[in-house]
C-alpha cells in the first residue's frame, strides 16, 4: 500500500512513517506543508494519504483543502485526516461529497498502533472512519439534532458505530445481535433519515454525515 504522509512536526512524522513501513506500507512522500503536499497527492497517485489538518504556512487547514483539491482532481482518493481537535466543520467537508474513502482521527489515536493502521487500511479499501471520540463528542453536545432524533436509541448506537467504519458484522459484534439485526435497524435510519437507495452515493456515508450535522 503506497502513502503519501503530511505531518510538520518532525518527531512525529519520523514517528508516523516508521510505524506505517512496520506494517508492510510504502510511504512515497512525507511532506510538512500544504503545496507540496498537494504536488505528492497528484505526482505520487498513492493508495492512501495521511494528512494534518493544519500544515504551513499558515496553520489553519492547509492539509485539509489540498486534499481536497487532490479528491477534486482525482476523485475517490483515500484521505485520513489527523486533526489535534475535535473540529464538525472539518468532518462535514471531508465527508460532504458522500463518496466514502475518508477519515477523521485524532492525533491521540496514532499512539495505538494496532488502531492507527486500521483506519489507515479501512480508508485504502473505501470505508469511512471516524474517531470515536468525535462521534461521542459531537453526541454530548448535542449536534446530532433534525431527524436523527427520531432515531431509536438502538439506532443510534448502530449509527455511531457505522461512523467509526464498523461493517454490519462488526456493529453485531459490539452490540452483542445478529447480522440481520443490524440489516433492519440499518434500514430503518437510512428510511427515517430519507436517504435512499442510489448507484451513484454511498447511503452510509450520507448517514453519517446527516448524523454529524448541526
Amino acid at each position: 500500500m503506497r502513502v503519501v504522509l503530511a505531518e510538520d512536526l518532525f518527531l512525529l512524522r519520523d514517528g508516523l512513517i516508521r510505524t506505517l513501513e512496520e506494517h508492510g506500507c510504502e510511504v512515497v512522500a512525507a511532506v510538512d506543508n500544504g503545496p507540496a503536499l498537494l504536488r505528492a497527492l497528484l505526482d505520487e497517485e498513492p493508495d492512501v494519504a495521511v494528512v494534518d489538518v493544519r500544515l504551513p504556512p499558515t496553520f489553519t487547514d492547509e492539509g485539509l483543502q489540498a486534499a481536497l483539491e487532490a479528491r477534486r482532481k482525482r476523485p475517490g482518493l483515500p484521505v485520513l485526516v489527523l486533526s489535534q481537535y475535535v473540529e464538525q466543520l472539518y468532518a462535514n467537508e471531508l465527508l460532504a461529497t458522500g463518496d466514502g474513502a475518508v477519515g477523521y482521527l485524532l492525533k491521540d489515536r496514532v499512539t495505538d498502533t494496532a488502531q492507527f493502521v486500521d483506519a489507515v487500511r479501512r480508508v485504502a479499501a473505501g470505508g469511512t472512519v471516524m474517531d470515536p471520540q468525535v462521534i461521542a463528542r459531537l453526541l454530548s453536545r448535542g449536534e446530532a439534532r433534525g431527524t436523527v432524533g427520531s432515531l431509536t436509541a438502538r439506532e443510534r448506537d448502530v449509527l455511531e458505530l457505522m461512523a467509526e467504519g464498523r461493517s454490519n458484522a462488526a456493529v453485531a459484534a459490539t452490540l452483542h445481535f445478529s447480522e440481520s439485526a443490524v440489516a433492519k435497524h440499518t434500514a430503518s435510519i437510512f428510511a427515517k433519515l430519507g436517504i435512499a437507495p442510489s448507484a451513484d452515493d454511498n447511503r452510509r456515508v450520507l448517514a453519517v454525515l446527516a448524523y454529524l450535522k448541526r
